[in-house]
């Protein structure tokens, strides 16, 4: 089960967090977000990670040109594009950045949304479906009805993001059981405050996870 906490903005709770088993953080490289962090902070933080523990940058509607420089300046081992991308920038941005992790999220807001995935399974390594708002790209708190990811079957690994807590996180795993899943994503549901991570919960959650192999 892959677990990535997006969101990471601190030192200290990114080495914390990779300690408890995360194998994957996220860094939110969109300026307007609050839980933005610049390429130097994340350079910063990932140089004092072990080396198994994946390295994604989280971009929205954005240009090669941007994710590429702040993918070499970080020392990103994956992107994450969380707008509007089309399939075609998912192509070409495989062009320039060929050995890096290509994430597409889709903001589900239905089943419609989940039929365009299979135009981006063939591109990406890996898709990531996240709860829709209209105002928010992500961090919304906000989960996706569990009950459409019944016929979910891309080509590619999928990530379940939107709204994940320690205490839902077993309950939404059960629910995307199917072909590809491959492990979820948290962000806002193990915070203090935008970027600040309660440790606890993160501890919590994979407290609960461990259940799935380990049941009482």
């Amino acid at each position: 089960m892959r677990v990535k906490i997006c969101g990471i903005t601190k030192l200290d709770q990114s080495r914390a967090i990779a300690a408890l088993g995360a194998q994957a953080l996220g860094f939110i490289c969109v300026p307007a977000s609050p839980r933005y962090v610049s390429p130097e902070t994340i350079r910063l933080i990932v140089e004092q990670l072990p080396e198994n523990v994946d390295r994604i940058g989280v971009f929205a509607d954005t240009t090669i040109e941007n994710i590429c420089q702040v993918t070499a300046e970080s020392n990103l081992s994956g992107v994450q594009l969380h707008g509007d991308e089309t399939a075609e920038y998912c192509d070409r941005l495989r062009e320039f950045l060929p050995g890096i992790e290509i994430i597409k999220a889709l903001r589900v807001k239905s089943h419609e949304t989940l039929a365009t995935a299979a135009i981006y399974a063939l591109r990406v390594d890996t898709l990531l479906l996240d709860a829709y708002h209209p105002a928010q790209l992500g961090g919304t708190g906000k989960t996706i009805d569990w009950m459409m990811l019944a016929e979910f079957k891309p080509a590619c690994p999928w990530l379940l993001a939107g709204g994940l807590t320690p205490d839902n996180v077993l309950s939404a795993i059960d629910r995307a059981k199917g072909k590809n899943f491959s492990g979820v994503d948290l962000s806002s549901g193990v915070e203090i405050a935008p970027g600040d991570k309660d440790l606890t919960k993160v501890a919590q959650l994979f407290a609960n996870l461990s259940l799935l192999t380990n049941p009482r």
